[in-house]
């Protein structure tokens, strides 16, 4: 498969096909609701089947396009991976079909094929290595509208950031479409701390954290929040987030940021790994 293709390919599959581990976190979240909550979830899963059945986007809003790239510093293929990513948003607007979603924000121009200045917007890691891994992650405006960024002062701790996610996602309510998944990034500075959010959405929901602090803050916070009975779509229940996931970086002695990133319960992903042959996967 050549790069284009399978890169429309990942877009496709993300726009249709829910990853097994969000799948089964709301199969999980339906079978200990019941009234309300359960018939949303169950409305939930039949969408989710009827979308990958019938190939068709999960979602009208198929969100923003995103990618993640984490690339070797012997990756071989840099150029031909930088030219290839607005252009495979191109194609799959085409080929899915998706929502045009971008416009521009001072005219309202919109192009009609989920590009523009600045998007698909492209997060690059250069890592170990000679391969390349390119995570899709297309990000709804609902959910989108419901990230913060929150400076703290360095003073309130631990405590002050646990009360910060909470009372921030209790008090969205129903507007991103719980059960969420939630991104916290924690220090470096402003930017930083929203980007980690989003990076940590990547990761399966529910993998933890490999360091246990974190995996302990990750659990408390899903702990406390699904205790608001916030529940999904905001009618009631105990499930209003699916996972809440935590990175980090270090940060200024005198500032404490703090990004909350929300997703909606449509958590689309899809990954394609590129290997110095030029071989493509979609994972």
């Amino acid at each position: 498969m050549k790069l284009i293709e399978a890169l429309v390919a990942a877009v496709a599959k993300a726009a249709v096909e829910l990853p097994p581990d969000v799948v089964w976190a709301l199969e999980r979240a339906r079978d200990r609701e019941a009234g309300p909550a359960r018939v949303q979830l169950e409305a939930i899963l039949r969408n989710v089947g009827i979308a990958r059945e019938g190939r068709v986007p999960i979602c009208q809003d198929t969100g923003t396009l995103s990618f993640f790239v984490r690339f070797g510093v012997g990756f071989p293929h840099l150029a031909e991976l930088r030219a290839a990513l607005p252009e495979a948003a191109r194609a799959a607007t085409k080929a899915v079909p998706l929502r045009p979603n971008t416009v521009h924000p001072l005219t309202g121009g919109n192009p009609g094929d989920n590009t523009g200045r600045l998007i698909p917007a492209i997060t690059w890691e250069p890592v170990d290595g000679n391969e390349a891994e390119i995570h899709v992650l297309p990000k709804g405006g609902g959910s989108e509208n419901c990230c913060a960024l929150r400076m703290l002062p360095p003073g309130v701790g631990l405590r002050g950031v646990k009360e910060a996610v909470v009372e921030h996602v209790v008090g969205c309510g129903g507007l991103p479409c719980p059960p969420t998944v939630v991104g916290v990034g924690i220090g470096g500075g402003a930017d930083l701390a929203l980007k980690l959010g989003k990076v940590a959405l990547l990761r399966p929901v529910g993998e933890r954290h490999p360091e246990p602090q974190v995996a302990a803050l990750e659990a408390e916070l899903e702990e406390l929040i699904n205790a608001s009975g916030v529940g999904p779509m905001g009618l009631g229940g105990k499930t209003t987030v699916l996972a809440v996931h935590a990175e980090y970086a270090h940060r200024h002695p005198a500032s404490l940021p703090l990004g909350i990133v929300v997703q909606c319960w449509a958590h689309r992903r899809a990954t394609v790994r590129v290997r110095p042959d030029g071989t493509v996967e979609v994972l």
